[in-house]
């Protein structure tokens, strides 16, 4: 598993005192209220204030005192450790955990290995085949079973032919 957990992209600063606005990769930006520490690039910053409002997530950190300060950190990932992520709720899971995943059938067919996941209303599923991308939303009756711990997402054979994308 994954040593640090992506949960948002830096957007720009906010206003002249150094805030960051970022683009939230969690289920809701309220996850950033309990969060001491933040990475951004590798490099650690401590958390002085969250707030959300319209999807967003507004981070003041120690070290970032101004509007030119934060210009600098503009398009980098936000990172937590792990050991300091909330445990997802029963049925949902890290994208982290996910990626690598082999994508089988019900059946046991393998269809390829899962290599990325666009956030959406439903997320989109990247799974690569052969050399090729094959997209496939995760639509109620596509994926019958996630195991994190054996790195396997089974789908149903039947939905997912309806719905991927070659």
């Amino acid at each position: 598993m994954e040593k640090q957990l992506v949960i948002g992209e830096v957007l720009k600063p906010q206003g002249i005192r150094g805030e960051l606005k970022i683009k939230p990769f969690t289920d809701t930006a309220e996850d950033f209220r309990g969060l001491k520490r933040v990475f951004l690039g590798g490099e650690e910053f401590k958390v002085l204030s969250v707030r959300a409002g319209d999807g967003a997530v507004f981070l003041g950190l120690r070290g970032v005192p101004d509007r030119n300060a934060a210009e600098l950190l503009r398009g980098r990932e936000v990172t937590i450790p792990r050991e300091e992520a909330p445990e997802p709720e029963e049925g949902r899971y890290y994208i982290a955990d996910l990626l690598g995943a082999e994508i089988v059938t019900e059946e046991g067919a393998l269809l390829g290995t899962l290599v990325a996941i666009r956030q959406a209303a439903t997320d989109i599923y990247t799974l690569l085949q052969d050399g090729k991308e094959i997209l496939f939303p995760a639509a109620d009756g596509v994926i019958t079973d996630v195991d994190v711990e054996n790195k396997r997402v089974t789908v149903s054979e039947k939905r997912f032919k309806e719905v991927a994308v070659l």
